[in-house]
């Protein structure tokens, strides 16, 4: 009777022992589901086209990082970078580079990212007679819708005939990939008028001065 009782004890007493580690092992899984739930609901989402832009960047050079003393070719006409305005309304941001290419032909290139990167080649109609503020505009044979309009602040960087810092008023209408903007600096009040060609990340690539970060790969 003895030897069964002891038996008895003992038996349950394993069976206790395997119920506590079965628990313990179903605590600690449950624990790490939760945390793996948490982190999964504060994860920021990936963008799915971030990798495409990385895997071009590495190609052609990042748009994002151009400065002066560059060499940017566009459309197989290879610019200068002479300088560069960084432009801050807000919380929104972008840039504008003033080229020059062998010939002394200069041009601007924008560089925007509204969420996606837009780049937007740029040239100077010194003879436009348009003013802003018109819904719709028609210029050199197209119509342009309006699209936005502000005040922003500028730094500019190297040689782009404008003062080290300053403010600008603009007005930008778009006509399928074309471009039409109204700019101007300071209190001014004259209108400088630039017709502009949205550009394929392909027609860009970019080659940084000696000794600049983002290397283009050959």
């Amino acid at each position: 009777m003895n030897g069964t009782l002891a038996y008895v004890v003992v038996t349950l007493s394993c069976l206790v022992a395997v119920a506590g580690v079965v628990v313990a092992v179903l605590a600690v899984r449950a624990a790490r589901k939760k945390a793996e739930q948490a982190a999964k609901a504060t994860k920021t989402p990936a963008d799915p086209f971030r990798s495409a832009d990385d895997d071009a960047d590495a190609l052609r050079g990042d748009p994002r990082r151009l400065q002066p003393g560059d060499i940017v070719e566009i459309r197989h006409t290879s610019y200068g970078v002479r300088g560069t305005l960084r432009f801050t309304e807000g919380d929104w941001s972008w840039t504008e580079h003033l080229l020059d290419d062998a010939g002394g032909t200069k041009r601007w290139l924008s560089v925007e990212e509204d969420p996606d990167l837009e780049l937007v080649l740029w040239t100077e109609e010194p003879a436009a007679t348009v003013t802003p503020g018109k819904p719709t505009i028609n210029f050199d044979g197209r119509r342009f819708t309006r699209k936005e309009s502000g005040r922003a602040r500028y730094t500019a960087i190297g040689t782009t005939g404008l003062n080290p810092t300053g403010t600008v008023a603009y007005h930008d209408y778009t006509a399928g990939e074309a471009r039409l903007s109204f700019e101007s600096y300071g209190d001014s009040g004259k209108w400088e008028v630039g017709r502009g060609e949205r550009l394929h990340r392909a027609e860009v690539q970019i080659y940084p001065q000696a000794g600049q970060p983002g290397k283009v790969i050959s």
